[in-house]
């Protein structure tokens, strides 16, 4: 059947919800920067206080307007709507559940804990610059890794110099730490 012609689920538990939640390990906590921690929160309070409203004014505008099954601005409206509400439930959700580590703690350490910027060499030789954050924060394309990754829970605890491994689908690698950074404390 065409898509255009099944019906989305209406109301407010929709069954795909958690499907976009990256998973946290059972009994784990979902660890956030203090900077990721506040990027999220403004997301949900841009939506709450601003494009939700916004939405919400379309919509009702649209209603208006009379013959809901061909208004494009009222079944749009909706859909943005449902989109809005599933994205402030997820958000509302990890930041209950968030536990906020500032990596500052750590600056001048060699061990890697959460936080840490770490560059780290194969056994080619190849480096590589990683930095480790939480799951709803970490962006690949700037180098950021999820604290729960492969990659970085090979490396937690590891200090410069050590060697660790990493089983990978091409089989096990050594990685070796280069440095260990982490920002410096805040100010005032």
């Amino acid at each position: 059947m065409n898509k255009a012609f099944t019906k989305e689920p209406e109301g407010g538990d929709d069954e795909d919800d958690d499907l976009s939640l990256p998973a946290l390990p059972s009994g784990s906590k979902n660890y956030m920067t203090p900077q990721g921690y506040q990027r999220l929160r403004a997301e949900l309070l841009q939506l709450i206080d601003e494009e939700r409203p916004r939405i919400v004014e379309v919509v009702s505008w649209a209603a208006k307007n009379g013959d809901r099954s061909e208004n494009g601005d009222y079944l749009y409206g909706k859909k943005r709507l449902r989109e809005i509400d599933r994205r402030i439930r997820f958000l509302t959700k990890r930041l209950d559940i968030a536990e906020v580590a500032d990596p500052s703690a750590h600056h001048g350490s060699d061990q890697i804990f959460f936080g840490a910027t770490v560059t780290y060499a194969n056994a080619d030789g190849e480096e590589r610059t990683i930095t480790i954050k939480g799951i709803d924060e970490a962006d690949n394309l700037q180098g950021e890794v999820s604290w729960v990754s492969p990659v970085a829970r090979a490396l937690l605890k590891a200090r410069e110099g050590d060697e660790v491994q990493l089983m990978t689908p091409g089989g096990l690698q050594t990685l070796e730490v280069l440095e260990v950074r982490y920002p410096a404390p805040a100010k005032g």
